[in-house]
């Protein structure tokens, strides 16, 4: 990834609380060649993010046919999953979307926009969002509603 993507992202995470913690794994997608179609590469990468999840984990989906959140909404999630004791899994999917097992798996699917973002992007989004749903419930003066 670009230097900016990795400071971007780091500089949302690192400003959540420690009861907050948001670590990014990233799974390495499989090597394309010519004989192998975009489907199975989906799969491969699938059910290296399936093997990624942590047991009991709560698992969310970025999908374009998702749902979309306020930040509202967001910050009210982020207070149940806090409270559960269960890890969350955010899964973003490669260039070509997630595997059909990775959203069946889900237990919710999202979308971020109806816009196209580049891969690298959500994930400084996506940080981002979950920065401001946080100030919005601790009445931080980041997000100003």
């Amino acid at each position: 990834m670009p230097s900016w993507i990795q400071a971007g992202f780091e500089e949302y995470t690192r400003r959540m609380p420690q009861e907050c913690t948001v670590l990014l794994q990233e799974i390495s997608a499989p090597t394309r060649t010519k004989t192998m179609d975009s489907e199975r590469a989906i799969r491969q990468e699938g059910t290296r993010m399936l093997a990624a999840i942590p047991k009991r984990g709560i698992v969310i989906a970025l999908d374009v046919l998702g749902k979309q959140q306020s930040t509202e909404n967001l910050g009210g999630r982020l207070q149940e999953w806090m409270g559960s004791g269960r890890d969350v899994a955010i899964l973003i999917g490669g260039a070509d979307g997630l595997s059909a097992e990775c959203l069946k798996r889900a237990d919710e699917r999202w979308s971020l926009s109806k816009l196209t973002f580049p891969h690298p992007l959500v994930r400084v989004i996506l940080a981002e969002q979950l920065y401001r749903a946080w100030s919005y419930q601790a009445n931080h003066p980041y997000h100003r509603a």
